[in-house]
């Protein structure tokens, strides 16, 4: 009897853990905000581009076979990893800076006019629940959506959209939140980053230098997070005392990207560098120079680390030594535009979007990228100027 129940067991977790993995239910997929999901989609990676035709300052979320985008302007796309087909579309009547995550069929999106609930099935807005601009990435746990808004207030909502949770904080709470053993880390524009229980009392806070718009990160019992002052910081989850900080030179609007099994976390700054360093000490390992700021959180695979730059570049590293192993540059130096939006990874797909409104999907393993509209706008430029070069020359030699 006891072995029959032990082999019904098995069999019903086998079951449910592919529909619990392809859950997309926070910024970057999870607390340690490594972009990445593997593979369990039956095709082979695809070249491709897509038009949004708005700037894409959202991060994708994947859920099952398909990429879901949102622009600026709040058109939410459907996208089929595979074909790089539009599947369906939304118009969600309100701009959007967050990013969509995905439970259950259900897609939940931060906008102007506070937070969304999708029915990706019907492809319809099945609830939304109205407060000031939600920049704030959910974060779904134990059935309830957690938000922060620009009115100070941290939600939670349920399946139904309605309130479970409402803690009144100072600042815009423009940081997407973290829960960790019904523990929630979210940041603020009044300098501070919360610890507070979904049970709604507050554990500690502590002030840093300037707002965080950065998103925390967890790991070893530890919080990671960036401020505006500069600084990367790692916090003791339990009292919130200082373990360590970081000076990165310049505001840290990137979120920190944690891989604990490398004890390593990778974060970017205005100051220009993706940087490395040890989650146990903050001690820098290394640091890669782009040149312009870097806001996109970086996502990791096996080896590899890979962010967007302000300057038009996605960069592929070696996550240990911090060396270039490709780089990409759609916009082809004329029509470089910001990546701002944080790649991820599906398998050996690279997703990521700019603020030219285009999405593209490359193959991180084989370091294969499509081509891009942007190419050929520059080649059609250069050969306008090739042949007015050519013309004065002619005209030049003709008046000699």
């Amino acid at each position: 009897m006891y072995k029959k129940l032990m082999i019904g067991l098995i069999i019903a977790l086998l079951c449910l853990s592919p529909i619990a993995a392809e859950n997309w239910n926070s910024f970057a997929g999870d607390v340690t905000h490594n972009g990445y999901r593997d593979e369990n989609s039956d095709f082979v990676t695809n070249l491709w581009t897509f038009n949004m035709e708005s700037p894409i300052h959202s991060s994708p979320a994947i859920y099952k076979d398909y990429v879901y985008f949102v622009s600026s302007n709040g058109i939410l796309k459907a996208i089929d990893m595979e074909t790089g087909q539009e599947e369906w579309d939304l118009d969600l009547e309100s701009p959007t800076n967050s990013s969509p995550i995905i439970h259950k069929n259900r897609l939940y999106i931060g906008c102007d006019d506070g937070l969304k609930a999708v029915n990706i099935d019907s492809h319809k807005v099945i609830w939304d629940y109205d407060c000031s601009n939600v920049e704030s990435t959910p974060f779904y746990y134990k059935d309830v959506i957690y938000f922060g808004s620009d009115d100070g207030h941290l939600y939670g909502l349920n399946d139904d959209g309605k309130v479970e949770f409402n803690k009144k904080l100072d600042g815009e709470l423009k940081s997407s939140p973290v829960i960790v053993d019904d523990t929630i880390y979210i940041g603020s524009t009044n300098s501070k980053l919360y610890s507070i229980d979904t049970d709604k009392s507050k554990n500690w806070d502590f002030t840093t230098g300037d707002e965080i718009l950065s998103s925390p990160s967890y790991v070893n019992e530890t919080v990671i997070f960036g401020s505006n002052d500069g600084n990367i910081y790692c916090l003791n989850e339990s009292e919130g005392k200082l373990i360590w900080k970081q000076d990165l030179n310049n505001k840290v609007i990137s979120s920190p990207t944690v891989d604990e099994h490398d004890n390593s976390v990778y974060i970017g700054s205005d100051d220009g560098n993706m940087t490395c360093l040890d989650i146990r000490d903050g001690t820098i390992k290394w640091s890669h120079r782009a040149g312009d700021k870097i806001q996109s959180t970086a996502a990791i695979k096996d080896n590899l680390v890979a962010y967007g730059s302000n300057n038009g570049y996605l960069y592929v590293l070696n996550k240990f030594t911090g060396l270039e192993e490709f780089t990409y540059n759609p916009g082809t130096f004329l029509f470089n535009s910001a990546i701002t939006s944080s790649p991820v990874i599906n398998g050996n797909t690279l997703l990521f979007g700019d603020d030219s409104g285009h999405l593209y999907s490359l193959n991180i393993e084989k370091y294969e990228v499509p081509g891009s509209t942007q190419l050929y706008y520059s080649l059609g430029i250069l050969i306008v100027l090739m042949i007015v070069i050519v013309a004065v020359v002619v005209k030049v030699r003709r008046r000699k």
